[in-house]
């Protein structure tokens, strides 16, 4: 038998076996062998999960001791993780898996973005999985009637966008449709293309039956309330955190942010035109052409762009930046996608490069920069690919489900936060409309918070806001707040109020985590080891751990003396 008694080894086995039973995450992972299968989505499908995460703890407990640190780093790294995605099945949430962002009906579809595209034997791939998503479809609306026989539904709101996302892809407009061009394009026999046809037709036809059920038998049965109340919240926002956080506190914290923001946004906007009012320049910000991209091309040009010179001008002397990620991909979101932007992290074997995704609404002819260029230090250089391409290079520090299968979202959006002021910091932020736009960015983030815990606790708005003050949160006046305060347009504001409520706590995490790992850094600045290099160092090569976890480790005088 093969020596086990290793945390290195044992992660390497849950990779494997979890990859079997999550073919769209082992994608995600970029762990070949899997790309044309879906996994079982029904009910037991969850079980089988459930009896892995048992198996592979048992095993963590059967380890014999070691005064190893990164032995003991990956065993607690390991069991954080097994023990929390355990909790969620054991709390029957993959049977109510529905929302407008992160749920099996954008994750069947965003699949496929990441699936090569070149060869025969990539569309041989592509082709399995397009004629077998009625398969994972039919699974998958296993587990959600199952949810409602037992009582667990979404709210109606969270029904009716994923019915309409449904409707995209199943329409004339579906992304599937731009796959018969892009396979025109490669070098594959002409059966293949046929094949690759029927595939499209049927995976249109899946969704389209996945938008009939949701609308004629599950909508029925969902209810009309938005917030999820405290209990629910609190093991939401544990889950996302992995602190425990006063949310009452936080939410009167998160106002004095949005007052203190909004002046400062009103001295910034004065640096643009003195001349103009507040809403005069956001509308100049958004339409005039000395800042707006005029093309697509162009916006993605200038996003990539302004990543790389970032790169190449901190690369050793704030960040070491290692050399499998020093190269950004900058994609348009295909269609039916929710709107905003976001991440994907590069292949196990870097063979599939990190990528930002940008997704705009259909009908955009100009892209406003002004609140752009700290979106892409976020999403890019030096947020998500920096922090995620760096634990993905730590092969021999980091355990392999720890580098690929283990996220935190206070611990990832909080850094990515944190990156965009520290490119503010380090003056990368060098013009008054992309100041103005990084002052937006946080107030929009803290705007996330006093919308999140608001409205899923159901608290008023405080006596001595200036917004609304002493009302109590509705739909339409979190659209308002997005809208009048985050400067995003009516129709991204609603996707954005409909994502908090249908992902409790998540949109928490960012400010929070932010939070977090500045107040570390000021506790850092004592310590003789700190320079703001090494600072990032220790933050990045922890990999992703729980807020209370890291501040173990950035603090702790293990941690100071392991790394050294």
């Amino acid at each position: 038998m093969p020596v086990t008694n290793n945390i290195f080894v044992l992660a390497d086995r849950y990779v494997d076996e979890l990859a079997a039973l999550q073919p769209m995450l082992a994608t995600q992972m970029g762990v070949p062998g899997f790309d044309g299968q879906w996994g079982a989505q029904d009910p037991s499908g969850w079980q089988d999960i459930g009896a892995l995460l048992k198996r592979t703890l048992s095993a963590i407990e059967a380890l014999a001791p070691s005064d190893q640190y990164r032995e003991q780093l990956g065993r607690r790294v390991l069991k954080d993780h097994l023990s929390g995605r355990l909790d969620r099945i054991e709390y029957d949430f993959p049977l109510q898996d529905l929302n407008n962002i992160a749920s099996p009906v954008q994750g069947f579809r965003e699949t496929f973005d990441l699936m090569p595209k070149v060869g025969a034997d990539d569309w041989e791939l592509i082709v399995k999985r397009l004629s077998s998503l009625d398969e994972a479809v039919t699974g998958y609306i296993e587990s959600l009637s199952d949810g409602r026989r037992r009582g667990l539904v979404v709210a109606r709101r969270q029904v009716a966008a994923c019915i309409e996302q449904c409707r995209v892809n199943s329409g004339s407009g579906s992304f599937f449709c731009e796959l018969l061009p892009a396979v025109s394009d490669a070098h594959v026999p002409d059966a293949l293309r046929t094949e690759v046809d029927r595939g499209t037709v049927a995976a249109r036809s899946a969704y389209a039956h996945l938008a009939h059920y949701l609308e004629s038998e599950y909508l029925p049965d969902s209810v009309e309330a938005d917030g999820v109340g405290l209990e629910r919240y609190r093991t939401a926002s544990r889950h996302f955190l992995l602190t425990e956080i006063d949310h009452e506190t936080v939410y009167h914290w998160a106002w004095q942010e949005v007052a203190a923001l909004r002046k400062q946004m009103t001295e910034a906007s004065r640096q643009i035109d003195p001349t103009l009012g507040f809403q005069e320049i956001v509308k100049l910000l958004k339409t005039n052409t000395d800042y707006v991209a005029s093309s697509e091309a162009e916006f993605l040009s200038q996003m990539r762009q302004c990543q790389m010179d970032a790169l190449h001008k901190l690369d050793g002397t704030v960040f070491d930046v290692p050399a499998p990620i020093k190269q950004i991909d900058v994609q348009i979101a295909p269609p039916g996608s929710t709107l905003g932007a976001y991440y994907i992290q590069p292949s196990e074997d870097f063979s599939r490069a990190g990528s930002v995704w940008y997704a705009k609404p259909t009908d955009t002819s100009v892209y406003p920069l002004f609140d752009e260029m700290t979106t892409a230090y976020h999403e890019g250089f030096p947020g998500h690919h920096l922090q995620i391409g760096v634990q993905m290079c730590l092969g021999d520090e980091l355990t392999r489900a720890h580098r690929l299968a283990i996220w935190y979202d206070g611990y990832g959006e909080g850094w990515a936060l944190y990156a965009e002021r520290l490119m503010d910091e380090l003056g990368f932020i060098d013009r008054p409309e992309y100041r103005f736009g990084l002052l937006c960015s946080q107030l929009m983030r803290t705007c996330r918070v006093v919308i999140d815990i608001g409205m899923h606790l159901g608290l008023t708005i405080p006596e001595d806001s200036v917004f609304h003050p002493g009302e109590t949160w509705t739909f339409d006046l979190a659209v308002e707040m997005l809208r009048d305060y985050g400067l995003m347009s009516p129709v991204n504001a609603r996707s954005e109020v409909t994502r908090y409520l249908g992902w409790p706590a998540q949109a928490i995490s960012y400010k929070v985590g932010e939070k977090f790992i500045l107040d570390l850094r000021t506790q850092a600045e004592h310590k003789p080891w700190f320079t703001l290099k090494e600072f990032h160092r220790r933050i990045l090569a922890s990999g992703p751990v729980g807020l209370d976890h890291l501040k173990e480790l950035i603090l702790g005088h293990e941690y100071a003396g392991s790394l050294r």
